[in-house]
């Protein structure tokens, strides 16, 4: 069961053996920028409906997840960090993963996301956009699939807002840990002009530099399109994290139309970053009021 965690641990969702070496690569690296834990977790489900709910927990964890248990004992031992496996029930796995955030305390959460269209689960679907509603921790979500090999480069774009310093944290952690430049990226638009974007830009460089001196940080402002300056820009990268926008309504407010374009848009690693400051928002007051479930 799972335990409480330090404020360094770095939460990994494990729930398909295909995903995992990637997912912990990336809370590696999270992990080791904040001298922490890499805590792997997965969530055996008990329907309400099941004949399977009549168990206990301590019961099923014991006689009825051989699966799980062996998912999480393949899972590999990312160097350079203490790795703690935990087995979690719940009803489902969002609510299962929401719950060991909360007892836990992890710094931080890794999840993957398939975007596979023919997948029922793709475009962030039901259990990311669960866990980005309402794990109260900053949150990363990396889509599945395009794992980068070798890291000499990671293109940091920035707008401001809430969600900055949680992509700063990544991309910052992922170019320690492989030795590789960061490119901070604006975008000039007529609701931004230049001379804004150069102050964003500039300010999100020295702030980098400020607390890692030894880093290479270039800055970059192009004029057009936001998700296609990012997507056209993101190429020679090896990496893009992208802090969730505040744009659009309600479920915009986490996951907003432009990480979706860019993702579609571009083949390489993308990650992101979502601040716990905004989770357990307007967003899960309005959908637990309608729906009557926990938030």
């Amino acid at each position: 069961m799972v335990g409480r965690g330090s404020d360094g641990d770095v939460m990994v969702a494990v729930e398909d053996p295909a995903q995992v070496a990637q997912l912990v690569r990336t809370a590696r690296d999270i992990a080791q920028g904040h001298g922490g834990t890499v805590r792997l977790v997965t969530v055996v489900v008990k329907p309400y409906e099941s004949p399977f709910g009549m168990f206990s927990d301590e019961t099923i964890v014991k006689e009825f997840a051989a699966d799980s248990h062996e998912l999480l004992d393949r899972a590999p031992d990312p160097e350079g960090v203490e790795v703690v496996r935990d087995l979690v029930v719940a009803r489902s796995v969002e609510k299962g993963l929401v719950s060991a955030v909360k007892r836990t305390d992890p710094a931080a959460l890794v999840i993957g996301w398939d975007s596979d269209p023919r997948r029922s689960d793709a475009l962030l679907g039901t259990t990311v956009d669960h866990v980005l509603e309402r794990a109260p921790t900053d949150v990363y979500v990396e889509r599945i699939g395009r794992e980068a090999g070798t890291v000499e480069s990671v293109l940091l774009p920035v707008a401001g807002g809430p969600h900055t310093p949680t992509a700063r944290t990544a991309a910052v952690a992922i170019a320690l840990a492989n030795d590789a430049a960061i490119t901070v990226l604006t975008v000039a638009t007529e609701n931004t002009p230049e001379r804004e974007a150069r102050t964003v830009v500039d300010q999100e460089a020295a702030t980098i530099e400020a607390a890692h001196p030894d880093l290479t940080v270039e800055t970059q402002i192009e004029r057009g399109t936001v998700e296609e300056v990012i997507v056209a820009e993101s190429g020679p990268h090896d990496v893009l994290v992208l802090g969730a926008t505040r744009k659009g309504p309600l479920r915009g407010r986490l996951v907003g139309s432009v990480p979706r374009r860019i993702v579609d848009g571009t083949e390489q690693t993308v990650i992101i970053a979502r601040s716990a400051s905004v989770a357990g928002g307007l967003f899960s007051r309005v959908a637990a009021a309608l729906t009557g479930g926990e938030r």
